[in-house]
């Protein structure tokens, strides 16, 4: 096997270079010599063997010349676009190699804006020495206290002057942040119904469907696991938003902000009726009919199955 080998290196060597003992020959003729010498099928498995690795290694050693691209050689817009897919990780990362392109400020601003969509710096003159990637790690400090404890994460903002002590400005803050922990959320909203209250003036409800409506207001207001006063504030304040976006359509449809009520309880009710493993006997459309024009007797029939319709087809209005 070896001699094999060292025949095949030779072979290859003779069809680069065109050399044999008896002088210089053409490459045609350093083929035929290769050819011949391989007189076996063993012997062509392993010069086939021995080609792709001779292949492989050239390939290999032609990349290893090429590196990889410099962005500082590309014209920045191009440069600033690559980064701009990168995350805050990656991104300090990069800085390492690109420390100018990496660091620049355009970058880490778009960061914090795509995460943290609003924050009361935001519209201030920056201060002295002022950095939106310094800005990045505040705002990530911060939210990571605010999902251990709400109230020091509020405090932390404030006291970095990233957020202005104000429910308009907290509320807004919270609207545009998808990192803060639901759980921890729910017990601030519940404590600080000021905020609340300017929260739910964020949503506009216009031109949708009623469980449509709901299940984004539950999306960013997470309803309680049980039923109590919190719960009854959320419906009460939906309702009332609801209809102060779509007035039109509430006068089409004779409804009131406590006839919404109703119908939100209602979808409630039918939501867990369906999707519960525990509910063996569900409640029929005919039921879901009877039992809401039992409790708001001026909405039509028609609306009514709408919205049960609408529930078994798509789920849970609170999931």
């Amino acid at each position: 096997m070896g001699q094999g080998l060292w025949r095949i290196a030779r072979n290859q060597q003779l069809q680069q270079q065109g050399y044999s003992g008896q002088g210089y020959l053409t490459r045609e003729h350093g083929r035929r010599i290769a050819a011949n010498n391989v007189s076996n099928t063993s012997h062509r498995k392993q010069a086939q063997g021995g080609i792709d690795i001779y292949h492989l290694l050239k390939t290999r050693k032609s990349k290893e010349q090429e590196g990889f691209i410099n962005l500082e050689m590309l014209p920045p817009e191009l440069s600033f676009t690559i980064l701009s897919y990168l995350n805050a990780t990656d991104l300090c990362l990069a800085s390492c190699v690109w420390q100018d392109l990496a660091n620049d400020e355009l970058l880490w601003q778009g960061l914090c804006k795509s995460t943290w969509g609003h924050c009361s710096i935001y519209n201030k003159n920056p201060p002295l020495g002022f950095s939106f990637r310094k800005l990045y790690m505040q705002l990530d400090e911060g939210s990571l206290t605010f999902n251990a404890n709400p109230d020091e994460g509020v405090n932390y903002f404030m006291s970095k002057g990233i957020l202005d002590d104000s429910p308009k400005e907290i509320a807004k803050f919270i609207f545009c942040t998808r990192t803060l922990n639901w759980k921890k959320l729910r017990i601030y909203l519940d404590e600080r119904r000021d905020v609340l209250d300017d929260l739910v003036t964020l949503h506009n409800f216009r031109n949708q469907f009623l469980p449509n409506a709901l299940r984004e207001f539950f999306r960013h207001i997470h309803a309680p696991e049980e039923r109590g006063e919190y719960l009854e504030t959320l419906i009460t304040k939906f309702s009332h938003r609801f209809c102060a976006c779509n007035p039109d359509l509430m006068r089409e449809l004779g409804l009131s902000p406590d006839a919404v009520y109703v119908l939100c309880y209602s979808l409630i009710l039918l939501s867990i009726d369906l999707t519960s493993p525990h509910v063996k006997n569900k409640m029929s459309k005919r039921e879901f009919i009877r039992n809401t024009r039992r409790a708001a007797q001026n909405i039509s029939e028609d609306f009514v199955g709408h919205l049960y319709d609408n529930i078994y087809l798509i789920g849970h209005v609170a999931a």
